[in-house]
């Protein structure tokens, strides 16, 4: 059954696909039915530039425990980079 459970969020960046390096416009994170990892369900992100054609999509799979991991390493990361930049709030 699938889940339904999706976020989408803008984002402005660059990614690396099959084609070589795209600019990115969005992130989908959803909680579904993966393609590749052996999983019921997994958290999939989608690093996407729609504009740009089929080939300008990332995509991830990860169990729930490593999106967890993931999500505190990448608030970690943001929040050392704005130390560094002393935007720290």
């Amino acid at each position: 059954m699938c889940t339904t459970i999706v976020e989408k969020t803008g984002i402005t960046g660059s990614a690396k696909g099959a084609r070589g390096w795209f600019s990115l416009r969005e992130a989908l994170v959803s909680y579904d039915h993966p393609f590749h990892v052996q999983l019921e369900h997994a958290v999939n992100i989608d690093f996407v530039n729609h504009d740009a054609g089929l080939d300008a999509r990332v995509g991830v799979e990860l169990t729930i425990d490593s999106a967890r991991e993931l999500a505190q390493a990448l608030l970690a990361a943001v929040e050392a980079a704005e130390a560094y930049e002393g935007r720290a709030e």
